[in-house]
């Protein structure tokens, strides 16, 4: 469902467990919730770390370009 979708079936299911007094329900709704702001973390951190990769790369082309040039003018 995704992270979105499992907060918001979280926060739904918790608020209907409250309303209704089923704290089996509630409970679920809570552990649902808490499981989509763990994987939203999750994807975040992914997103993250896939900047970070990117830069590198680009920056050890840049450090393979400048060391070929320098090969190349000796």
């Amino acid at each position: 469902m995704g992270a979105k979708g499992d907060k918001l079936m979280g926060q739904g299911k918790e608020a209907m467990g409250t309303a209704i007094g089923d704290k089996d329900l509630e409970a679920e709704g809570k552990h649902d919730r808490k499981v989509g702001e763990a994987e939203g973390k999750v994807e975040k951190a992914e997103g993250k770390a896939n900047e970070v990769i990117e830069k590198v790369k680009g920056e050890v082309g840049k450090l393979a370009d400048k060391i070929k040039d320098t090969l190349h003018n000796q």
